[in-house]
């Protein structure tokens, strides 16, 4: 198994804490962000190799971060230095497939994304699955869904409604930008590319594909952050700070 972290954003709501260093970088609870992400993913069964995928300006602050924490991580540069030229997440996650030669099962996670339990269990159920599958998160509000998706579960938790900020949700159950994909689904993803769709979106790719094939969510444990505002990386550095 594969992983990948994308973390090719500019971040521009939170300058000017991010006009020099990538959000990824930015510290919670005393250490940078992605390290976070690194430890949830430490005890996820077959993991041999992850990539993050970043843009030029920010590509050697990872790899320096990266030497200097003897950190295994393969730094990918996806070539684009703006908001104007970016690749958008879909984009660097087909850049990092094709430059990576990746054929395994891949799991592809926010680099602005934090989770308080591991990710072993998400990659387990995956598998299990033998599907692409998705994070859901309740986020317990309708109006908070507006700015994410809306996603509705058969009985056996596949997929049957999937909507990028929706006017009407009916739920407070979300997907968030924790995926799962088997080496079978990874051509759909060029496929994707290819037909000309939304590239910037992770969520519009799950919309696009779960008419497709069966796509599986698994509930979050535990607590979760989206790292956008400096409210919610305050928040995250609370609770990443506090003892247990």
């Amino acid at each position: 198994m594969k992983a990948v972290i994308l973390a090719a954003g500019y971040a521009t709501r939170l300058y000017p804490l991010t006009l020099d260093r990538p959000k990824a970088l930015l510290p919670v609870g005393g250490r940078p962000m992605v390290e976070h992400l690194l430890e949830r993913l430490a005890d996820v069964e077959g993991l041999d190799e992850i990539h993050l995928v970043t843009n030029s300006k920010f590509a050697g602050a990872f790899r320096d971060w990266a030497a200097a924490h003897e950190a295994d991580v393969r730094i990918v540069d996806d070539g684009t230095s703006d908001e104007e030229s970016k690749l958008g997440a879909i984009g660097d996650l087909d850049l990092t497939i094709r430059e990576g030669a990746i054929d395994d099962d891949l799991l592809v996670l926010a680099g602005d994304n934090l989770f308080s339990e591991s990710l072993a269990p998400f990659a387990d159920f995956g598998r299990e699955k033998g599907s692409p599958a998705l994070g859901v998160y309740d986020v317990g509000d309708l109006e908070a869904i507006r700015r994410y998706n809306a996603i509705e579960l058969d009985p056996d938790d596949r997929v049957m409604f999937f909507e990028e900020k929706p006017e009407r949700p009916r739920s407070t159950l979300t997907g968030i930008a924790l995926y799962f994909y088997p080496r079978s689904s990874l051509r759909l993803v060029r496929e994707y590319i290819e037909g000309g769709n939304n590239p910037d979106q992770p969520g519009l790719f799950v919309e696009w594909l779960y008419p497709r094939v069966p796509v599986y969510a698994w509930r979050v444990p535990g607590r979760w952050f989206d790292v956008g505002s400096r409210e919610t990386l305050a928040e995250a550095d609370r609770a990443f700070s506090s003892p247990g």
